[in-house]
């Protein structure tokens, strides 16, 4: 089997994990989304595995989504158009799933990433129904830690009477994203949506996390957030952005956060997502952190990939190819 032919083969394997996301249809930013029927109730949001001895859930908050040509900004229209064809996926509209991580480390539950809340549409806010599937409530975290400051990424901070959505939780946060987008007026011009779109964007940031202000732990990249997370720079799509390697004995996972949105446009094939704020550095960090994954053969969890976003990434003579991870019950 050449490379090529085993590119090919990924792009319709990562699409075909994806049917839960793709029936919802949700209106992202720059256009409505595709018209479908939603799903009946029932499917699952939650899935667990192991990293060594720590116990991993990946807890979906639900999908968002808008036109392809965001999340791949740079794609040939013709080229985009095929590829996402060639994946059986809508050519208007891009699902996108939203994959929280709940890590049990030494006695405390870590949840990574907050999700997004009703800050980007009606289909997220999921992940507090999940955590009541698995038997617990927002009070049992303990920690929550954030690789940048979108929307999508803290928006469940807030609760829907203006206080903590997580009443016990440490929120641990990004410095450089902190500075840019809370303390600062940040400049997004650079995001390839409307203007509108972008003032709600970042005053959804900044209403967001307005409960922990007084109490965010503010961090630089690299840290160990506590043994067995840590912490990899991989600046670009935003000034402070994060991957986590959560790892235990010689078991590890890296979550790639936003480095790529979805595996069709930013994996199998290599197009720079569009709200990406420096182009040149997300992709030096994505080339960095996608060679070691493929070169440690780790796994790897994807925040937006679909659910449950868990696979591998495989280098090929074009650029990387995601190999999805099979389904444990």
């Amino acid at each position: 089997m050449s490379r090529i032919t085993l590119n090919r083969r990924t792009i319709m394997l990562s699409a075909a994990t994806a049917g839960a996301g793709l029936v919802l249809g949700q209106p992202g930013p720059g256009g409505a989304g595709a018209q479908a029927q939603a799903l009946p109730p029932g499917n699952a949001g939650f899935y667990h595995f192991r990293v060594g001895d720590i116990r991993a859930t990946v807890l979906s908050d639900g999908v968002i989504g808008g036109p392809p040509r965001i999340y791949a900004g740079d794609a040939p229209e013709a080229d985009l158009q095929t590829a996402l064809r060639r994946a059986f996926l809508p050519t208007d509209y891009l699902t996108l799933n939203l994959n929280t991580l709940l890590v049990e480390i030494g006695g405390r539950r870590v949840l990574l990433e907050a999700g997004a809340g009703a800050t980007m549409g009606p289909d997220a806010g999921r992940v507090f129904s999940n955590l009541t599937a698995i038997g617990l409530v927002p009070s049992d975290i303990d920690i929550v830690v954030i690789s940048h400051t979108h929307p999508d990424h803290v928006g469940n901070l807030r609760a829907a009477d203006g206080g903590k959505a997580f009443p016990r939780a440490m929120v641990f946060a990004p410095k450089a994203d902190w500075d840019f987008f809370v303390r600062g007026d940040p400049d997004l011009s650079y995001m390839p949506v409307p203007e509108d779109f972008r003032r709600r964007f970042g005053a959804a940031i900044k209403r967001s996390v307005e409960p922990i202000a007084g109490t965010v732990e503010l961090y630089e990249p690299g840290r160990e957030i506590l043994p067995g997370l840590t912490t990899i720079a991989a600046s670009g799509h935003t000034p402070g952005m994060v991957a986590f390697l959560v790892h235990s004995g010689a078991d590890q996972l890296l979550l790639t956060t936003d480095l790529a949105y979805h595996p069709v446009v930013n994996i199998d094939s290599p197009w720079r997502p569009g709200p990406d704020r420096d182009k040149d550095a997300a992709l030096r960090a994505r080339r960095r952190i996608f060679d070691r994954a493929a070169a440690e053969k780790m796994p790897v969890l994807g925040f937006h990939y679909p659910f449950p976003g868990l696979g591998h990434m495989l280098k090929i003579d074009s650029g990387y190819a995601w190999v999805p991870a099979g389904w444990r019950f």
